[in-house]
């Protein structure tokens, strides 16, 4: 490829074309996992959906693998690749709510934090994840579930459109009554199909829930968790729970002599009438905690809680699951693995049942409906030296307690090297149609740095 090449490629974009030896390269290739390391050929930072187009084709005609950057915030790497082109949509990152239709339209560089606060002043948000830093595209594609998950279903329970350029640089709109297929398979099949460059979301009520951390001794976390798997067999849509096995921050505002010390965690979030009332409720069944700040809390304030424990530039390496029971046997095994991570890792488990469950497999291109929670094993650590440890324990803990779960797993919790059987039990039943769907709108695989679903035969 020569510079002229280059250079009339550069010119053809309203937004900035990054090269490699750039002064602005180093820092604009830099990935939220730092354990990675990508050194692409071009990093084009979209201003438009002209430039999204421009850029897929010249990918494609010059034969580059390419990689495509929403937020910024995916695990495993990716949103960049070697030697290729990464289409970098962080700049477009507008948000239109419509506040009489109850949608809000999104543009594929947002984070959800700049969605929840366009949203919030009029009352209404998406379910989106737990930490405001993470992008929407990254995370909707795969499926999306949060705090309103067990209210509202995932986040693309609640997708109804979307722009969309596909591998041969047309551009279509998809949505239950135009192309239907293509949005089908949006809905949790991952970055395959193309580069959505909008998204159109069903708002739901959530101003203002009762909600936050009650912190116990990691002493007590079997009782916790025994009580917990109870509670979430009945609870209501509107109060979720999700657990964590972790460590106390060292900093303000969290106790001192409590700093560092393992713990298990239960996140509350109450979006509903009388939630102070069932929170006191469960209060009084559970053990004494040593930390409960659940409260009155905005919506866009609980989704931002963890936003400072877990900043750009760290290392990291999860392992997740879908899981449906939580027996007392892998109750000892989480408990035995978590108390030996370092002082920033963690193990959470996310209700994913309520609405999520009440949505038939074949409905979307998500196809875990019969799961309780979706686990994540995070190991993370600030310092590069830490990486290969981290990586151990969580491998180690996810080989643990794996017998006891489903096969696949969340894909936005997965690795680059986990393999193609990983992202087959990801899809289950649905990954067949899915096979088809890419050999229709992709398939030369054009579309492949992601969990990828090869086009059918």
């Amino acid at each position: 490829m020569t510079n002229d090449e280059l250079d009339k490629f550069a010119a053809s974009l309203r937004g900035a074309v990054i090269r490699a030896g750039s002064p602005e390269y180093d820092e604009a290739r830099k990935l939220y996992n730092a354990m990675i390391d990508k050194r692409p050929l071009l990093i084009a930072r979209c201003a438009d959906v002209s430039d999204v187009i421009a850029c897929v084709n010249f990918g494609r005609d010059s034969k580059l693998p390419i990689a495509v950057r929403g937020g910024g915030h995916n695990g495993p790497g990716l949103g960049s690749v070697d030697d290729g082109l990464v289409i970098d949509l962080s700049q477009m990152t507008g948000v239109r709510v419509d506040a009489k239709g109850k949608t809000a339209r999104v543009g594929p560089g947002c984070t959800t934090g700049d969605v929840d606060h366009a949203t919030h002043a009029f009352g209404m948000a998406v379910p989106f994840g737990i930490i405001s830093t993470t992008g929407v595209a990254g995370l909707t594609l795969s499926g999306g579930h949060g705090y309103l998950s067990r209210q509202y279903g995932l986040a693309v329970d609640n997708l109804i459109e979307a722009d969309v350029v596909l591998s041969d640089g047309s551009f279509v709109t998809t949505s239950e009554t135009e192309n239907p297929e293509l949005l089908w398979a949006l809905r949790g099949g991952g970055g395959n199909f193309g580069i959505v460059t909008s998204f159109v979301f069903r708002l739901s009520p959530a101003k203002v829930l009762y909600g936050g951390p009650i912190v116990f001794e990691i002493s007590e976390a079997a009782e916790v968790m025994r009580w917990y798997r109870s509670f979430q067999a009945t609870a209501p849509d509107d109060f979720y729970i999700f657990l964590g096995l972790q460590s106390v921050p060292a900093t303000d505002p969290f106790p001192r002599e409590h700093w560092n010390k393992r713990m298990c965690v239960l996140l509350v979030a109450h979006n509903g009438e009388g939630a102070e009332a069932a929170v006191n409720a469960i209060r009084g069944q559970l053990p004494k905690p040593i930390i409960d700040w659940a409260a009155p809390i905005p919506y866009p304030a609980l989704q931002a809680m963890f936003d400072p424990f877990y900043p750009k530039g760290m290392q990291w390496y999860w392992k997740g699951d879908f899981v449906k029971t939580l027996p007392d046997a892998a109750i000892a095994a989480h408990i035995e693995h978590a108390v030996a991570g370092n002082e920033f890792s963690c193990m959470h488990l996310y209700p994913i049942d309520g609405q999520v469950q009440r949505k038939r497999q074949d409905e979307s291109a998500w196809s875990t409906r019969d799961a309780t929670w979706s686990m994540v094993i995070v190991g993370v650590h600030p310092e590069p030296s830490e990486a290969a440890a981290i990586k151990n324990w969580a491998t180690g803990y996810w080989q643990a307690v794996h017998p006891y779960n489903l096969a696949g797993a969340y894909p936005n919790f997965m690795m680059a090297d986990e393999g193609e059987a990983r992202v087959r039990a990801s899809f289950g039943n649905n990954y067949a149609r899915l096979a088809a769907l890419k050999q229709k709108f992709d398939p030369h695989n054009l579309f492949h740095v992601n969990q990828n679903i090869r086009p059918a035969a």
